[in-house]
């Protein structure tokens, strides 16, 4: 397995009563973020809301930040990140907030604090992009949808 060199994610702080973002455990992918919010946010049975985090991040070169849902408030109360994972871009240094939708039929009620989200750090990629006439063959090739089985 390749060693990764130490990155540092510099976190700026822009509401005093948020926590910093952590890993809840040595084996944890991602740190959660929380509500920086003064009143609380009632997220509508089908609805969204935008709820910001009262942090904003310089991230190391040649990374993003994925902003994800938390598994437990996605299964156990409907609520998950609207556009499936958020990206943050290594040169955005505003505010993270974070999209929330409310799947449930019942609504939801966010209050300062809660752990909204998830936040993991990955390596960004950047190939040469070329305009080919060709793609080499696969057996795969343009099947689609369903096109390997369910099983």
């Amino acid at each position: 397995m390749k060693t990764m060199e130490k990155l540092t994610l510099k976190i700026k702080k822009l509401d005093n009563f948020v926590s910093m973002p952590e890993y809840k455990t040595v084996g944890a992918s991602a740190m959660d973020l929380v509500a920086a919010i003064d009143n609380d946010v009632i997220i509508p049975a089908g609805e969204i809301r935008i709820i910001p985090t009262g942090i904003a991040i310089e991230l190391p070169h040649n990374t993003e930040a994925q902003v994800r849902s938390r598994s437990g408030l996605a299964i156990k109360k409907g609520i998950a990140v609207v556009n499936g994972i958020g990206t943050i871009d290594e040169d955005y240094r505003g505010e993270i907030c974070v999209g929330l939708i409310n799947h449930s039929k019942v609504d939801f009620t966010v209050q300062r604090g809660d752990r909204i989200a998830q936040m993991a750090i990955m390596e960004v990629l950047k190939p040469d992009v070329v305009c080919s006439d060709e793609l080499s063959d696969t057996k795969r090739a343009a099947g689609g949808f369903g096109s390997t089985g369910v099983r």
